[in-house]
């Protein structure tokens, strides 16, 4: 459960950085008052955990991946 939770949550993220990339618009920090507003920053910090622990399913097994579903 912890694992889709992490993998939406770093999907999220990748659109954010989309948005940023293509569109040059930082849509949380639109939404929040700005990079350095502590909202603004909470969010960042949990899509990089979430980003750090979606490194972890790139090296687990297969056998362990489908005993999650």
């Amino acid at each position: 459960m912890l694992d889709k939770i992490a993998l939406a949550i770093v999907i999220i993220g990748a659109i954010v950085w989309g948005g940023i990339g293509i569109f040059g618009v930082d849509i949380i920090a639109s939404i929040f008052g700005g990079q350095l507003n502590i909202v603004s920053r909470i969010i960042y910090t949990i899509v990089g955990l979430a980003g750090i622990w979606c490194i972890a399913l790139l090296f687990r097994s297969n056998e362990i991946a489908s005993t999650n579903r």
